[in-house]
């Protein structure tokens, strides 16, 4: 019973930091496509599953390789931390070079990060373009904070499920097949919450729409401990003890 509830526990604290890393991810969608808005021209929901699941391959292989928890948490934050910075740094050039604009955001005077004046660089009629440097750091953490909650969830449901007390043992791809499948449905999941609490781009911990976070994080714990329950009933059926 204690060890069913710190695994709900854990796998809500995965999903809250899932949900609180979309919020700082430096997202622009179609308008930031167009060089009208700050951040990577995609959707928050795109650009945070991509990043989890880069993170989750490498916690996969890490936890295959040396059977370390904590590492396989650690290193796949940092995972999806350098697939958020090469996305941004990508980005950049393009905006940079093929534009010919220079990274400027139009919600703050000067870069909170650098102290730079921004404002007599953003274009007319936009709301600036490109990724600043707070922004670019603001995904890097936000990278990093999701990573490491995806890792987390994946660690849980895979040591669960090779942790069998029935006669029933699963192999370790089963047990590796089962743990992606259900992280990446729970990140999907909190992904989406954020998605719309967000709804449409934000710049990263300085943007005003970041103090909306408390309401995602109340209804990602509520949605993350329901999918967590139902992660562990399945870990439980197919043999395994949370």
């Amino acid at each position: 019973m204690i060890d069913s509830l710190i695994f709900l526990l854990l796998m809500t604290l995965g999903g809250v930091l899932i949900t609180v890393s979309v919020h700082l991810i430096p997202v622009g969608g179609a308008p930031a496509a167009m060089a009208q808005a700050t951040g990577v021209g995609t959707g928050t929901t795109q650009l945070a599953a991509g990043a989890g699941m880069t993170g989750l391959l490498v916690a996969v292989s890490v936890h295959a390789l040396s059977g370390s928890t904590l590492l396989s948490i650690f290193l796949g934050g940092i995972g999806s931390a350098i697939m958020i910075a090469v996305v941004m740094l990508v980005s950049n050039i393009g905006y940079i070079y093929g534009v010919g604009i220079p990274p400027a955001s139009g919600k703050a005077v000067r870069d909170p990060i650098t102290k730079d004046r921004q404002d007599i660089y953003v274009s007319k009629g936009t709301e600036g373009h490109g990724i600043p440097t707070a922004a670019f750091f603001s995904g890097i953490l936000g990278g990093l904070i999701g990573g490491a909650g995806g890792s987390l969830i994946y660690s849980l449901i895979y040591d669960g499920l090779l942790n069998s007390q029935t006669g029933f043992q699963l192999t370790f791809f089963a047990a590796t097949t089962i743990s992606i499948i259900l992280s990446i449905s729970i990140f999907f999941v909190n992904a989406v919450i954020a998605s719309y609490n967000i709804g449409g781009t934000i710049e990263g911990f300085y943007d005003p729409k970041f103090k909306k976070v408390p309401k995602a994080v109340l209804v990602s714990g509520i949605m993350t401990c329901i999918c967590g329950a139902m992660a562990l009933y399945i870990v439980l059926c197919l043999g395994g003890s949370a």
